[in-house]
């Protein structure tokens, strides 16, 4: 398995760890978590939203490292897309929980270069 395939990994498993950050308290009704979530305030709210994200970000993440290694862009050149990728995702969820909007923004941007990144070194390679 290469980096790159555990970076997939790691980004497919983001959205429930950022989640699972807002309902761990008490009082989450299980039975009716869209009307728990609508309810939510604060950092829960925000944790709700990076997880969405998230999901948002995957699909073109992952096929994108895919194309790349079909293609055959060199797998250091992928690593390294991919390790600043899953970085940028991390730091993107923490600055979305901390209220940060401009940062987080600017982060989410990395993240959303690095997806285009795969793309272009696949078009471009051989």
């Amino acid at each position: 398995m290469t980096l790159a395939i555990g970076c997939i990994l790691v980004a497919a498993l983001l959205p429930f760890v950022t989640v699972g950050m807002a309902k761990y308290k008490r009082g989450y009704d299980n039975n009716a978590p869209r009307e728990w979530e609508a309810n939510l305030k604060g950092w829960r709210q925000r944790a709700v939203a990076a997880h969405q994200n998230h999901f948002e970000a995957f699909a073109p993440f992952a096929a994108g490292v895919i194309v790349a290694q079909l293609a055959r862009v060199p797998q250091g050149a992928i690593d390294v897309i991919v390790v600043v990728f899953v970085a940028a995702r991390i730091a993107y969820t923490a600055a979305y929980i901390a209220d940060k909007g401009i940062l987080r923004s600017t982060i989410w941007m990395v993240g959303l270069a690095c997806t285009i990144a795969l793309y272009a070194s696949a078009m471009s390679a051989r």
